[in-house]
Formats: C-alpha cells, sequence, structure tokens
C-alpha cells in the first residue's frame, strides 16, 4: 500500500525527526531524560574502556543512547513494514522512556496479520543481538566493543521480553492471535491476552523480592522505581485494551443508518430563515445546499445556524453557516463499527452526509449522535 496516511495533530512535547515507511518518527521528550540517564550510568564503563576521556565519557555515554534507540527504531518499524503490507495504514512510530511504539491504525482483520505484525518487531531485536554478538568476536577492545557488547545485550533481552505473553507487549498480541485463530472470537483473545499482562505487571512488581530473596541482592532505590514504573506501564496498557475489547465488541451494533438526521436540500444562495422554514416544515433534522444541478455541496452546521441571530438569518445565504463537504465528509449510508469511528477520527466534522450506493442522499450523520450511542454501547 502506497499511500502515506493522513497528517494528524502531533501529541505535545513530541519532535519529528524524519519518516520511515511513509510513518512519522517521533521523539518524546521524555527520551531526552532517559538518554541523561544512560550517559550517566555507562560513563564509569566508557571510562573503563577508553580511559582518560575526562568529561567526554558522558557525550560517549549518549551516543551509545542513541545507538540503542536505533535499533529500537528498526525494531518499531519493521512492526510498520509489516503492517503496510499487509494493508494497514501506520500513522507514526515514537521513541519514549520505555522503548518504541507504532500507531497501526485499525484492529487486524484477520488472526495471520495480527500475529505476523506482532512477532516482526522481537524476532528483529533478536537477529540484530544475535549479529551484535557474531561481532564481539572481531571487534577490537575498547568504546567499539562497549558498543557491540551492549547492542547484543539490549536487543536480545528487548526481543525475549517482548515475546511474554501479555498485552501490551507483542508477545500478548501473538497469543491475541493465537486464540483469536483457535476460537474464532477476536475479542476472546484481546481478554485472554489482557490477562496475561496483567499477570506480567505482578510479577514485574515483584522484581525487587526476586533480588532480594531468590539473587541474595539488596536491591536500591532504581529497582524499586523501575519495577513499579514498568508494572503501572503494563497493568495500565493490559486494562485499557481489555476495555477497548469490550466496547469493540458492541461496536457492530453502531450503524450510520440507524443514527442519521433526515435532511432536506436547498440552494446555497436560499435565505437561512427559509432553509430552517422548510426543514421544519419536512420535520429534517439537518439542512443540506446544493448546485443547481442538485450536486451536494455543504451540510449546515447546527453550531454555525445557532450562533446566528434571528433578525439576520432573512439576509444571510445558508451557505454561509454550512462547511464545505470535503472528501471525508461523504459516507457510505451503512457504514458501521469500527469503520465509522475510524472514518470520522480521519476527518474530525460536527455533520457527515450519508450517501446510498447509487450516490443519492440519505440523511445526515451527527458526531453527537455517535457519541451517544458510543457511549450507550459501552454501559
Amino acid at each position: 500500500m502506497s499511500e502515506i496516511p493522513p497528517a494528524r495533530p502531533r501529541p505535545p512535547g513530541h519532535f519529528r525527526i524524519g519518516t520511515v515507511f511513509g510513518a512519522e518518527v517521533l521523539v518524546s521528550a521524555s527520551w531526552f531524560v532517559v538518554a541523561a540517564l544512560i550517559a550517566v550510568v555507562m560513563a564509569p564503563r566508557v571510562d573503563q574502556a577508553q580511559p582518560g576521556l575526562g568529561p567526554w565519557k558522558y557525550l560517549a555515554g549518549f551516543a551509545f543512547a542513541v545507538l540503542l534507540y536505533g535499533s529500537v527504531l528498526l525494531h518499531e518499524a519493521s512492526h510498520a513494514k509489516m503492517a503496510r503490507r499487509y494493508g494497514y495504514p501506520v500513522s507514526s512510530i515514537t521513541l519514549h522512556f520505555l522503548g518504541g511504539m507504532t500507531s497501526v491504525e485499525g484492529e487486524s482483520r484477520r488472526p495471520r496479520d495480527e500475529f505476523m505484525i506482532a512477532v516482526v518487531g522481537p524476532l528483529t531485536s533478536i537477529v540484530v543481538g544475535l549479529a551484535a554478538v557474531g561481532l564481539l568476536f572481531v571487534t577490537p577492545d575498547g568504546l567499539l566493543l562497549l558498543a557491540v557488547q551492549g547492542l547484543a545485550f539490549a536487543n536480545l533481552l528487548v526481543g525475549v521480553l517482548n515475546l511474554v505473553p501479555g498485552l501490551p507487549l507483542d508477545g500478548g498480541r501473538v497469543l491475541k492471535a493465537v486464540v483469536w485463530g483457535s476460537s474464532g472470537n477476536m475479542h476472546r483473545g484481546t481478554i485472554v491476552a489482557g490477562w496475561g499482562g496483567r499477570l506480567t505487571a505482578v510479577a514485574a512488581l515483584s522484581w525487587p523480592l526476586v533480588l532480594r530473596y531468590g539473587l541474595d541482592t539488596e536491591p536500591r532505590i532504581i529497582d524499586y522505581v523501575l519495577a513499579f514504573v514498568i508494572a503501572l506501564f503494563l497493568w495500565s496498557g493490559a486494562s485499557a485494551a481489555m476495555v477497548s475489547a469490550r466496547l469493540r465488541r458492541k461496536l457492530p451494533g453502531i450503524v450510520a443508518r440507524d443514527l442519521a438526521r433526515r435532511t432536506t436540500t436547498v440552494p446555497e444562495d436560499l435565505p437561512v430563515a427559509e432553509a430552517v422554514r422548510r426543514a421544519q416544515d419536512a420535520s429534517a433534522g439537518s439542512i443540506v445546499t446544493v448546485t443547481a444541478d442538485g450536486r451536494p455541496v455543504g451540510v449546515v452546521s447546527e453550531a454555525a445556524l445557532l450562533a446566528t441571530p434571528e433578525d439576520r438569518r432573512p439576509w444571510l445565504p445558508t451557505s454561509s453557516v454550512a462547511r464545505t463537504l470535503d472528501d471525508g465528509l461523504l459516507l457510505p449510508v451503512d457504514i458501521r463499527g469500527e469503520e465509522l469511528v475510524l472514518a470520522i477520527s480521519r476527518m474530525p466534522a460536527a455533520e457527515y452526509l450519508l450517501l446510498q450506493q447509487d450516490g443519492t442522499i440519505f440523511g445526515v450523520l451527527s458526531t453527537a449522535d455517535v457519541d451517544t450511542a458510543f457511549r450507550s454501547a459501552g454501559g
């Protein structure tokens, strides 16, 4: 698939550094904090590998952080490449303090798609780690050897840990795909993988206890902090996936046709007051402006209409309170569920025009009505 996903507002505190496979690569501000910590932690080892660097050892440590996150980017890029291969748009790749995240639009359509998109990331990390292990035998002593050792350890660790069967880890998506494929129920797969993520969170929280009683090592403050942060990340990610699965189970019941407001069509230059009168006479809940040949060109904004004083309505053309109908505001009348929610998120608006298969107008869909139906489904 060659299309680049539509641009979206960039999250605050994120910086764009380029694109990979058509997806924006963003770096979170939190990454710089982690990079600085890595530089400080690595400084003593840099001093051992290359004595005499002085303050430059921190720069070497920072360079190692950049190299490390380069391999994380490679991990996420493999997700993006596989997703696009199966026809799923990828909006962005984000590098943050806990690693990276690839934003793939929409749910997987088949278990195989979910499995392949998920598993390719950890496998890429493991391959990079094994390649680095191979380089250890030909790399001379010094900073370069330290970097290769770090790459080998980090990538093998990331690859293996990401295969743990619990959401939001890649292994959780693999488990979801397996359960989905065997049961035929995607939502069941998500719930099972979500519980796997919660159990993994509990295991992460107990890491300081493992150090103390299992490895006879006194845990440091940083061990407690990291255990808490990782456990919180896993638990919240798994819980969010489980809530989303329960909502998505009810999404197919949300059909645009059922939510459509009856509409009346009026010429673009018809006064607003007359357009409102015609809509009231027809018991219509929306107004669409059309050209002389009947082609729809705008949908009246309810907010703009209410903001227009009644004494001005006889003198203003209806087009003055209508939004131009761009392609994203024209939806098929039978669109439903997740596809409907995704279409609305791509082109946010208050109203959309619903068309039948032959191109004729069926009605107008209000985002407020969709939100109400969504909340009802979630309840």
